[in-house]
């Protein structure tokens, strides 16, 4: 009999540190839309109460139901209560003009895919310092190896010719960022952290269930014993 309060006691303790976060972000972070950072924070909890990234302390929220032409990748450090970036960020080719409405986890697609990421190493690539990312939302960007989706800087990065030209330079699907920041942002996101790409559908990855997961492949770096 005891059991049943301590599973009360339990979900209630989780609910709390969840809201906790989502208050610390949108304190932190006024511009996100709520909505990126409730389906964020819950598909970060997600994966922890899975095994996965339990000791990130960082999250990065992209939102891409806004224009390339503004601001729209956060990266927080929640442990220390810190807005560390607030940054352009590139969509995929195939994924349209300023506003992104085409999303794809499919190889050869050029388009950008949504959901919960876990970062991984770092290497030197074709462009430069990068970061490979693992797909956590099954049905969204669990092929984000395969489809060598990156973090990486990139010079069509630029602001400034986005004003003039109505939109940021895209890539093949990968979060490309200013080539100035790509070093110091990647460094601070590497290795098991999260990075979640708001957008068209991703609500139903607030919800912890089984067929939103695809953890078999994390490396065992990033997860526990719990499955």
């Amino acid at each position: 009999m005891r059991l049943l309060p301590l599973l009360v006691l339990a979900l209630f303790a989780s609910t709390q540190v969840t809201a906790d976060e989502t208050a610390l972000i949108r304190e932190l972070a006024p511009a996100i839309n709520p909505a990126a950072v409730s389906e964020a924070v819950s598909a970060m909890k997600c994966a922890q109460k899975n095994g996965v990234g339990e000791q990130a302390s960082r999250l990065a929220i992209i939102d891409y139901t806004i224009p390339s032409r503004q601001q729209r990748l956060w990266v927080l450090d929640l442990k220390n209560r810190k807005l560390l970036f607030e940054e352009h960020v590139a969509h995929g080719q195939g994924s349209g003009e300023d506003i992104p409405n085409a999303f794809s986890n499919r190889n050869g697609s050029h388009q950008t895919s949504l959901g919960l990421f876990l970062t991984d190493e770092t290497y030197e690539g074709g462009n430069g310092y990068s970061l490979r990312l693992q797909g956590l939302s099954r049905g969204f960007n669990e092929s984000a190896m395969e489809r060598l989706i990156v973090m990486h800087g990139a010079p069509y990065v630029n602001p400034a010719a986005a004003a003039k030209m109505g939109r940021l330079g895209r890539s093949w699907g990968c979060p490309a960022v200013r080539t100035a920041v790509a070093q110091p942002m990647i460094d601070t996101l590497k290795m098991g952290q999260f990075i979640y790409a708001y957008g068209p559908g991703t609500a139903k990855l607030s919800s912890c269930k089984t067929e939103n997961l695809s953890l078999a492949s994390v490396s065992s770096t990033h997860r526990s014993n719990k499955g």
